[in-house]
C-alpha cells in the first residue's frame, strides 16, 4: 500500500481523490485544503488538513494546485527529502522547492467539477529525478490508469501546447458556433452529431486526412459568403486565420 498526500481541492485534486479511493493500492493519508467543506463530500474530516504544519511525510506528496501557486506551496511543506510532485503540464520540474525530491505526475485530460471521467484511459505523463522515485510514480499511476508514459520536461511542454490547441481552443470554437446559432435562433444541438463524428474520425484517420470543408476545397465563393455573413469582427478574424492555416497546409489527399 502506497500512502500519499494530496495538496489542493480543485478539479484535478477532487478527481484524483475519487480515483485513488477506488484503487486498492493507494491510501490517501492526508489532503490539504484551506476549506474543509470543499472536500467534505469526498473524505472524512480527520484526513482534511488546513494547516501546512500538520502535514506528515508519506510515500508521495502530490501538489495539485494552479501553476502560479506550485512554488509557494512546495516551500511551505514541513518536511524534507520526500518525493514531491506537481500535476502541471506547463510548469517546469525546478518550480518545486529543492528541499524535497522532485517529480511530475501529469494527467493529460480536461477536468470539470461535475463531469465524471474514466481514469483507466487517461494518459499519465511522469518524470522523476531518479529511477526509484519514478517507479513509485509509475506504480501509483498504473493503479488508476492503463496509459502511463515517461515524458521529459521538454516533451511535456510540447504536449501541453498541443493540448491547448486540440482541447481549449477547440472548445472555444464550440462556443463561437453556439453564439452564432443563438444569434440566429438555431438550436446548437443540431451540430452535436457533427462534433461527435469529427472527434471520432481521428481515431482512424490522421487530422490531415480527416480535414474537410470550404478551406480544404478552396471554395472561395463559400468562404467569401461566410465572411460577409459574419458580423462579429472577432469571429470573422478567427475564420480568416483558420481558413488561411488550412490552405497553407496545402496537402491534397
Amino acid at each position: 500500500m502506497i500512502r500519499i498526500t494530496l495538496i489542493g481541492s480543485g478539479n484535478v485534486a477532487q478527481h484524483l481523490i475519487k480515483a485513488f479511493t477506488k484503487s486498492g493500492l493507494i491510501e490517501i493519508a492526508q489532503v490539504f485544503s484551506r476549506n474543509k467543506e470543499t472536500l467534505a463530500h469526498l473524505l472524512g474530516s480527520d484526513k482534511i488538513i488546513t494547516d501546512f504544519s500538520a502535514l506528515i511525510p508519506t510515500d508521495l506528496c502530490i501538489i495539485a494546485v494552479s501553476d502560479n501557486a506550485i512554488s509557494e506551496v512546495s516551500k511551505q511543506l514541513p518536511f524534507q527529502n520526500q518525493l514531491v510532485v506537481h500535476t502541471s503540464g506547463a510548469a517546469p520540474l525546478d518550480v518545486l522547492d529543492s528541499k524535497n525530491r522532485k517529480g511530475v505526475f501529469y494527467p493529460l485530460q480536461t477536468f470539470s467539477k461535475n463531469k465524471e471521467v474514466d481514469f483507466s484511459g487517461i494518459p499519465f505523463c511522469l518524470e522523476a529525478e531518479n529511477h526509484s522515485d519514478f517507479v513509485v510514480l509509475e506504480t501509483v499511476a498504473k493503479s488508476i490508469s492503463n496509459a502511463v508514459f515517461s515524458i521529459t520536461s521538454e516533451q511535456r511542454k510540447a504536449l501541453h501546447v498541443s493540448a491547448v490547441f486540440v482541447n481549449n481552443f477547440t472548445n472555444h470554437l464550440y462556443l463561437l458556433g453556439q453564439q452564432i446559432c443563438e444569434e440566429h435562433h438555431v438550436p446548437f444541438e443540431i451540430l452535436k452529431p457533427l462534433i461527435q463524428e469529427t472527434s471520432e474520425k481521428i481515431k482512424t484517420l490522421n487530422p490531415a486526412e480527416a480535414q474537410t470543408g470550404p478551406a480544404k476545397r478552396n471554395d472561395s465563393n463559400t468562404i467569401d459568403g461566410h465572411l460577409k455573413y459574419l458580423t462579429n469582427e472577432n469571429q470573422k478574424n478567427i475564420y480568416k486565420i483558420l481558413t488561411q492555416s488550412i490552405q497553407n497546409n496545402g496537402k491534397e489527399l
